[in-house]
């Protein structure tokens, strides 16, 4: 899958540097990605999420635009015939897809973004943007991650089964990531994340993102 590189360029006087850096943060299902992912968009507020496209329905509380862009399959469908997807793939019968104009644009302007993918995307999104950050969350083991997936109540036994089946494949391909976190205790979890990604950060104040609502 081909990106199309953007031209635009970023005039602020207080910004310097060339392009943005892509932090790509990965998980099995009810590893606590998410959670940490709102903890690091909330400790760096200049940070750019790309929210991921799916043609999954909603679960209870997400809001289309914050938490995916919720389309149908023939959309979707039809952005892949336009080759509009930086990365998409397949998953439990759903598809996901991050646009690459989105990220295009972003790191042209010299802007950090954070990527939620899979397994799958992250090895697509490494093939066009291979000096991306890339993170692995584990879980503690697959035992406390089956408890977790049982406590959110929101799949069946049977998709339980899966999802633990495909963590157990995504795990084993975590020596992908440039980092490894396992989220056992949350708030050391993201003491490490929230070091991680400081590591890489210029420590400066960029102007608001004119694409991002």
């Amino acid at each position: 899958m081909n990106s199309k590189k953007s031209k635009a360029k970023n005039k602020d006087p207080k910004f310097n540097r060339a392009t943005g850096r892509l932090f790509i943060l990965s998980a099995p299902s009810g590893a606590g990605k998410t959670t940490l992912r709102n903890t690091i968009l909330n400790r760096f507020p200049e940070m750019i999420y790309s929210v991921s496209y799916t043609t999954r329905k909603p679960r209870p509380g997400e809001k289309n635009g914050k938490d995916y862009y919720f389309i149908k399959n023939e959309e979707f469908e039809k952005k892949i015939e336009k080759d509009q997807w930086a990365e998409w793939a397949k998953v439990h019968d759903n598809y996901y897809g991050t646009p690459a104009e989105f990220l295009d644009e972003g790191l042209a302007l010299g802007f950090d973004i954070l990527l939620e993918i899979d397994v799958q995307g992250s090895i697509l999104i490494l093939e066009h943007y291979p000096e991306s950050i890339t993170i692995f969350i584990m879980p503690p083991s697959l035992k406390i991650l089956k408890q977790r997936l049982g406590q959110r109540g929101a799949d069946s036994k049977e998709a339980i089964k899966n999802r633990l089946l495909n963590a157990e494949k995504e795990i084993a391909q975590k020596n992908v990531y440039r980092h490894i976190i396992i989220n056992d205790q949350l708030p050391e979890a993201i003491g490490e994340l929230v070091m991680i990604i400081e590591q890489y950060r210029d420590h400066q104040r960029l102007p608001d993102c004119p694409f991002v609502p």
